[in-house]
């Protein structure tokens, strides 16, 4: 079962997991990754002997007004089937229109017309595979004049509507709440800490730009200080949550990760 604190498995680590079995409490990787049978599949079988898994997707679309992508759920199926995951989770966003797909998470409207379609897609996709999923809070640059919920009670809502979990990322609340000039404490006020399956961390980047500051969530650093702090607040608020760390660009040695796993098991021992 899925607790502690596990990192994101990419392709370049895969083989280096297997070779040396660092101590982590456990993994997740990218769903879309491992649809296929190929070397990485067949070395995250054996992975999968020595360690809980998650499944962590980007690409079900739940927010678009597209039809659910009845191939990539029956992928999505077969990969669940295949590496059992202890966790398999989304994210609260869109991807795809007409059948064209867009390679970035997009913020959607958050009214309650777009909560009933997304609780809807949601429940489609649970009664599909057979199991919860998690829903993963985003990261934004833009919001929508139409929004008439604040995105955090959006958030917060779906559990109740469609029976998911939360995947709670602390640094997509920091980016956000920098980028909108919104608090974090708003945002974790109404979040059911019974609802929160696990925890985000990552590193972001920082612009100047002409028209202001900007925080990109690119996942390319190490956590900020500033992350740090909000995830020890989130803690006491959420209680003991098994926690991941991401890095999915400029990825590192493994130790880097390994290392910043240390640090989140520090404060979650804590």
């Amino acid at each position: 079962m899925v607790k502690g604190v596990g990192i994101g498995l990419r392709h370049q680590h895969l083989q280096q997991v297997l070779n040396e079995k660092p101590n982590i409490d456990w993994l997740e990787v990218h769903s879309e990754n491992f649809f296929y049978d190929n070397l990485a599949s067949y070395q995250l079988e054996q992975i999968a002997d020595d360690y809980p898994l998650s499944l962590h997707g980007v690409g079900l679309s739940l927010g678009s007004d597209d039809k659910l992508n009845q191939q990539h759920l029956q992928n999505l199926k077969n990969a669940v089937d295949r590496f059992q995951p202890d966790l398999v989770s989304d994210h609260l966003s869109w991807s795809s229109i007409d059948g064209n797909y867009l390679h970035d998470l997009l913020p959607l409207p958050y009214t309650q017309a777009t909560l009933n379609h997304f609780a809807d897609k949601v429940k489609a996709t649970q009664d599909f595979l057979g199991r919860q999923i998690l829903i993963e809070n985003p990261s934004s640059y833009l919001q929508f004049k139409v929004s008439n919920i604040p995105e955090w009670e959006f958030f917060a809502r779906l559990p109740g509507l469609c029976g998911c979990g939360l995947l709670l990322d602390v640094n997509n609340i920091y980016v956000s709440c920098i980028n909108h000039h919104y608090q974090a404490s708003d945002y974790l006020a109404v979040i059911d800490k019974e609802d929160v399956g696990e925890i985000h961390l990552a590193g972001h980047t920082e612009k100047h730009l002409p028209q202001g500051r900007i925080l990109i969530d690119d996942h390319s650093k190490k956590v900020s200080d500033e992350v740090w702090d909000l995830y020890q607040i989130t803690l006491k608020k959420m209680g003991n949550k098994p926690t991941l760390i991401e890095w999915d660009s400029d990825i590192p040695d493994l130790s880097v990760l390994l290392d910043e796993a240390q640090k989140a098991r520090a404060e979650l021992d804590a």
